[in-house]
């Protein structure tokens, strides 16, 4: 079947979806086949129609949430003044409804190999639309590869002290307060 049947592409999600959710609750390297396929309503064999194996299934699910995370960062109008915008309160949403998630690969004990790779993909994100001339005011001597960095460096940086708050504020919180930082 063509990858682009929605059949394959709404099993493909739904395994992403158990992967994140047991990844969740626990390691990921204990996170069998066996568990992902019942938590998907799939069978096991399934799985290895879509995917090599259990670290390619993860691999996927973490790239397809970073990719969201970084879709959510570059589509934020920094150049313009006026409100948080919708995909920065995205972002946050995104973070808080994967809390556990995010809270075992940014933790202290987490993965640092997952937090370089989100660093990676959300300066990747920011730099065409910051090379494109979409940065902050003020900053245009700046070169867009350094900003997006630093703009990445501070979303992650915002969302891992976010993750360890008790209570967690609400996303639109911490999105109006990363929003007044990083424009």
């Amino acid at each position: 079947m063509p990858a682009d049947d929605p059949r394959i592409r709404r099993t493909r999600a739904r395994l992403r979806s158990a992967v994140l959710e047991l990844a969740g609750a626990r390691d990921p390297d204990s996170i069998t086949v066996a568990e992902i396929a019942q938590l998907a309503g799939v069978n096991r064999a399934t799985v290895y129609v879509h995917y090599r194996d259990r670290d390619d299934l993860v691999l996927d699910a973490m790239e397809t949430a970073v990719a969201e995370l970084a879709a959510d960062a570059a589509r934020c109008p920094y150049r313009e003044p006026g409100p948080v915008p919708a995909s920065l309160i995205a972002l946050f949403e995104h973070i808080g409804e994967r809390a556990g998630l995010y809270r075992r690969m940014l933790g202290p004990y987490g993965s640092a190999r997952f937090r370089a790779r989100l660093h990676e993909a959300l300066a990747a994100g920011l730099d065409d639309p910051f090379a494109a001339g979409s940065r902050p005011p003020g900053h245009d001597d700046v070169p867009p590869e350094i900003h997006a960095h630093h703009v990445a460096g501070a979303l992650v940086g915002i969302a891992t002290y976010w993750l360890g708050e008790h209570p967690p504020r609400p996303a639109a919180d911490i999105a109006a307060a990363a929003w007044s930082l990083v424009r």
